[in-house]
């Protein structure tokens, strides 16, 4: 009897809306698994590694079944509660398990297709109707087996070089060859040994006698036994690098060091080492919590008899941290993982050393900012301490959004902190998820208990917690009892009538900056702008240099001269003259932090200065390096965006002024009010949080505004009472899901045909639930033209069946339009 063959259903990388179904050979058959990298061609030519989703032996009988080319791993990479919240994801967020697949995995675990071309057997070697360049292609492969594109390209010196190789094919002097290239390289070093004659004891003792007309390869002979502890207890291993640093000249070193292996003394060999790198600390036991600490830590664990879900309620300084840092211990004592998330990465940099100061080496930190060498060494890492307790595992995970797909079996808790930042929402591209829901639904699949930390909680969780669906603890005390900072309001308005403005600081402000910086303390200004100035104008016409690809002006950038969009990166020279009417009485308007850092220097020409934006951050250890600096005191005076309002901690820092509040207030955004109350009242939190009671100075044009008022009181329960009132009237959440469908095209009149057409049949199943189709503020982006439809939907309504109607209603469209359809993107819970 024939044995029925298996068949695999797989995740592929690309948006498909199901699974695809290969064949097992036979004599893969007894190592696939699910959960592993297999090799397979999708199409003519494409081929993909793809991640075992499901065995089993229905063979298809739509479409003929292709085998699998090859298992790529021993084990899995993926395990069966990483899947189930990949299913909740794409089925949450109403995207494709391959969009999930993209964003979880790091890109070291991908294995990409890399086109190249080699000569074709067919080919008969006559040149005479070939090009110059075709004929350069041609000879070069007759000494090389085959070319990437991009050696095609630098060979030729031209970008494109599609149509040059298209023509090879057609002439048959080419094919085109997919090689799948594996982006995880492992790091290796080199370590030294003695040789086996060398290691000898009677026979070390004549080297020793034979080198000593050779000084310097006896002094790397002797330094390679120190450092070995060759006659101590244990052996340690050496480094080639270290024992060369271990001598006087390097250089000297190296030329000893190759004479000793020409010698047959030394054996150099190479090791595969880890790149993380970090030191292991002296570790102490967490500290003895306050009284209201300790209050709260056993509300919280109160909360978890009945709950799995805790929103802790915490001013700034209120010491969350010591909190979470008691929990993870409890956690660590159980046996069990923990996953602390962070908004931004700029935060891992100090929580990382306040935690590996109690825990150690089980701390690690993943985010995008790591290597693709350094993330995939994090996964392989956990893969490992899952099988083997005793094998490095790391036990706590610090980081970013991206953190909550690594491979954990054994999740005891996870920490959302600054719970209500927006950055937990990805925005682009699918899967569109929030992090903080997604992270309670992790933590569903591993019975694990959540506890949300903010000093400004999001409406939705605060609401969640009022009609006890999370538990709700309250920390309203600084540590060592320090009062909150005193916020004081200047009008911008009156300030420049009056004449006391200097350029964008008034003049209370530039005093109190003053007054900080005589007492040896430390200033944080924030301006939630980046850049110099936010346009150039003309004078005498108003014309405003605008991108090519995007409808938005382009943002001024002194430090590299250019204007530069914030939305697709397009930059050019600043404009000399106008374009439209030639004048050259041209102005910048508007001002970021890169024109406020210059302003500051001239100001205060001895005071040290420094900016954190996205254009200062974006080298690996940045972050790290301006937040170690300010810790140091090596800066007096930090201008940032809103990197320096997320939970950064410094000693030092007794005064922060706000230069504009106004560009968030007015930001048209039904989550406006919520998002500058929790900005303003997160940076004031980082004045005076040790020594003493700090200041801070709002800057606004309306300083009765509401929000201003509520933050100048730290009255959050007004702002929240204020704001669940207008988002019940106008239906918002927390009493609506909002589903938003965007829908693009390079041409207009195609893209409101398309809106238009699936608004109209969204209507017929929603009724007045729809909005739009309307332009967003920006109407065109990287030359797609937009339009929103907007979907309120009330929560008594199903959610599952109105997405089955959402998507079935875009599929019709995709199939039904004659012309290349539009491009539909869906996200769910817009923030």
């Amino acid at each position: 009897m024939n044995k029925k063959k298996y068949c695999v259903d797989i995740i592929l990388p690309v948006a498909l809306p199901q699974m695809y179904t290969y064949s097992v050979p036979d004599e893969l058959s007894e190592y696939i698994q699910v959960g592993q990298r297999v090799i397979v061609q999708f199409g003519k030519q494409k081929v993909y590694s793809a991640l075992v989703y499901k065995i089993h032996n229905d063979t298809p009988t739509e479409y003929r079944v292709k085998d699998i080319l090859a298992i790529f791993d021993d084990k899995p990479i993926v395990n069966e509660k990483q899947f189930k919240l990949w299913e909740w994801i794409a089925g949450y967020y109403m995207c494709t398990m391959g969009e999930v697949m993209n964003a979880a995995l790091p890109i070291g675990l991908k294995i990409s297709s890399e086109t190249k071309i080699i000569i074709n057997p067919d080919f008969t070697g006559d040149y005479s109707g070939l090009t110059e360049k075709e004929y350069l292609i041609a000879e070069t492969l007759a000494n090389r087996p085959l070319l990437t594109l991009t050696e095609v390209s630098q060979l030729l010196e031209v970008k494109t070089v599609y149509p040059i190789i298209k023509t090879l094919i057609d002439k048959k002097v080419v094919l085109i060859q997919e090689e799948l290239v594996e982006q995880f390289k492992p790091k290796q070093e080199t370590y030294v040994a003695l040789t086996e004659s060398a290691d000898k004891e009677e026979n070390l003792e004549d080297l020793f006698k034979q080198l000593e007309r050779a000084p310097k390869q006896l002094e790397l002979l002797m330094s390679f036994v120190s450092m070995s502890k060759r006659y101590g207890k244990k052996r340690m291993e050496v480094k080639k690098v270290e024992l060369l640093e271990s001598v006087e000249k390097k250089s000297s070193g190296t030329a000893a060091f190759g004479e000793l292996v020409k010698k047959q003394i030394f054996a150099p060999y190479k090791k595969e080492v880890s790149r993380l790198g970090f030191l292991e600390n002296k570790i102490v036991p967490p500290a003895k919590l306050s009284e209201d600490q300790q209050t709260a830590l056993n509300e919280i664990k109160d909360c978890y008899k009945e709950k799995d879900v805790a929103l802790l309620h915490g001013v700034t300084s209120s010491g969350k941290t010591e909190i979470y840092v008691h929990m993870i211990s409890e956690a660590l004592k159980e046996g069990k993982q923990v996953l602390y998330l962070l908004p931004e990465i700029a935060l891992t940099t100090q929580i990382i050393e306040r935690l590996r100061m109690f825990f150690g080496s089980k701390v690690n930190v993943y985010h995008s900012r790591f290597g693709r060498n350094e993330r995939v060494e994090v996964w392989n890492k956990i893969l490992e301490g899952n099988e083997d307790n005793d094998k490095g595992k790391l036990s706590i995970v610090l980081g970013p959004r991206s953190a909550m797909f690594l491979p954990y079996d054994n999740l005891g808790l996870i920490i959302v902190d600054e719970e209500h930042d927006g950055s937990f929402k990805q925005q682009t591209p699918a899967p569109r998820y929030q992090a903080r829901d997604t992270a309670i639904y992790l933590a569903k699949i591993h019975q694990a208990k959540v506890v949300l930390g903010s000093a400004t909680p999001s409406i939705e969780s605060y609401y969640n917690a009022e009609v006890g669906k999370y538990g709700l603890v309250n920390l309203f005390s600084r540590h060592g009892n320090i009062k909150m900072p005193t916020i004081e309001v200047v009008d911008s308005k009156y300030e420049m009538k009056t004449g006391r403005m200097k350029s964008h600081f008034s003049k209370f402000l530039l005093e109190n900056i003053q007054k900080a910086i005589e007492q040896g303390e430390q200033v944080i200004l924030f301006q939630n702008r980046r850049g110099f100035s936010t346009v150039l104008e003309c004078q005498t016409c108003g014309w405003i240099p605008q991108c090519k690809h995007c409808d938005v002006s382009l943002t001024y950038h002194k430090q590299i001269d250019k204007v530069k969009c914030h939305y697709c990166g397009y930059a050019v020279q600043p404009p000399k003259e106008c374009k439209a009417c030639g004048d050259t009485t041209i102005k910048a308007k508007g001002f970021g932090t890169e024109k406020v850092e210059e302003e500051l220097a001239e100001i205060f020409p001895k005071v040290k200065i420094a900016r954190m934006d996205y254009d200062t951050t974006r080298s690996k250890f940045a972050y790290h390096n301006i937040i170690t600096d300010f810790e140091q005191g090596k800066i007096d005076i930090l201008v940032g965006t809103q990197m320096v309002s997320k939970g950064l901690d410094f000693d030092n820092v007794s005064f922060v002024g706000i230069l504009n509040a106004d560009n968030m207030i007015n930001f048209p955004d039904f989550r406006a009010f919520e998002k500058s109350f929790s900005m303003m009242m997160q940076v004031s939190g980082r004045a005076g949080r040790k020594a003493k009671q700090g200041k801070v100075i709002i800057q606004t044009f309306n300083p009765e505004h509401k929000v201003i008022e509520n933050v100048v009181n730290y009255d959050y329960q007004k702002m929240y009472k204020e704001e669940i009132e207008q988002r019940k009237k106008f239906k918002y959440p927390p009493f609506y899901r909002l589903i938003q469908i965007t829908v693009k095209h390079v041409d207009k009149d195609i893209l409101n045909k398309a809106s238009s057409a699936i608004a109209y049949q969204l209507k017929n199943q929603f009724g007045n639930r729809i909005l739009g189709p309307e332009y967003p503020l920006v109407i065109r982006v990287k030359n797609q033209y937009q339009k929103n439809i907007l979907i309120k939907l009330e929560k008594t309504i199903s959610i599952a069946k109105s997405k089955q109607t959402i998507n079935k209603i875009i599929t019709q469209y995709k199939a039904n339009t004659a012309q290349r359809p539009a491009t539909i993107s869906i996200d769910v819970d817009i923030m």
